[in-house]
């Protein structure tokens, strides 16, 4: 169980869902043991957040564990996405755990927002990478079939294509240097999700892609903080096991960033 996730499922105003996937990663595997990496290394925070004046269990979050991966990834999607849509037809907000960043397409699909950003190094616009349309470079392309425009918000890697699609007026690319001064103001509904490679490698190590040149943890914190009161939904995801866990720790945080900022509408 997440730390502090104590809430009971049918009064929960939060709900954490991990989803373990990880069938398509092209560089570093590891991604099955995100949800358990990121509730593991949440477990030295404190419960109390000075900044909001709050506390993590008086907030009614619950943790209804992982649903099981398996390797038909659209087929996952399907049943992932059911079990999301359960959580906003209950009127809570679902905080997705991945797994490889695919599983953000479920969220996507349950939510339905109309405008979709991600926190991440790369664009993740390709329609196939190695073939595999579902592939963990696709998501933003997924996101588009559903919400309106997308932000890609640290990136600083893509194919030439990628960077192409990126130049019509349904994306915005706000690179890392750009970041300092951006300040986030969006129309509708706003999902959001974080790639932990948005994350220079020196502060998360443990991910499928690393991509050097990326966000410190205090400016993702920052900008988890700024994004939280306009959101429906939140994911974390491309924790994997290959470093000490400094990936499942700033994952674990930046969950807990976004519920206390969500909670205080700041």
């Amino acid at each position: 169980m997440f730390p502090g996730a104590t809430a009971d499922r049918k009064h929960a105003d939060y709900v954490v869902v991990g989803a373990p996937l990880d069938v398509s990663t092209s560089f570093q595997p590891g991604t099955r043991f995100g949800p358990d990496r990121v509730r593991q290394f949440a477990r030295t925070f404190e419960d109390y957040d000075h900044r909001t004046d709050q506390s993590f269990s008086t907030l009614g979050v619950h943790d209804a564990g992982d649903v099981r991966a398996w390797d038909d990834a659209e087929a996952y999607l399907d049943y992932l996405r059911g079990t999301l849509t359960d959580v906003v037809w209950d009127d809570a907000v679902p905080l997705l755990v991945g797994g490889e960043h695919t599983v953000s397409v479920a969220g996507v699909r349950a939510v339905d927002p109309d405008v979709f950003v991600a926190l991440d190094a790369h664009l993740d616009l390709r329609d196939a990478y190695d073939g595999n349309p579902l592939s963990h470079s696709t998501v933003t392309r997924h996101a588009l079939s559903v919400a309106d425009e997308a932000y890609v918000v640290g990136a600083r890697s893509g194919s030439g294509a990628e960077w192409e699609r990126a130049r019509e007026d349904d994306v915005t690319v706000v690179e890392p240097d750009e970041v300092r001064s951006w300040s986030p103001s969006f129309s509708g509904e706003v999902y959001v999700s974080v790639d932990v490679d948005a994350a220079d490698p020196a502060f998360a190590p443990g991910t499928g892609t690393p991509e050097p040149g990326g966000l410190s943890s205090r400016t993702l914190r920052r900008l988890v903080r700024d994004l939280a009161p306009m959101a429906s939904a939140f994911d974390v995801v491309e924790v994997n096991d290959r470093d000490d866990g400094q990936a499942a720790v700033l994952g674990a945080k930046l969950l807990r960033d976004f519920v206390f900022a969500h909670a205080a509408g700041e």
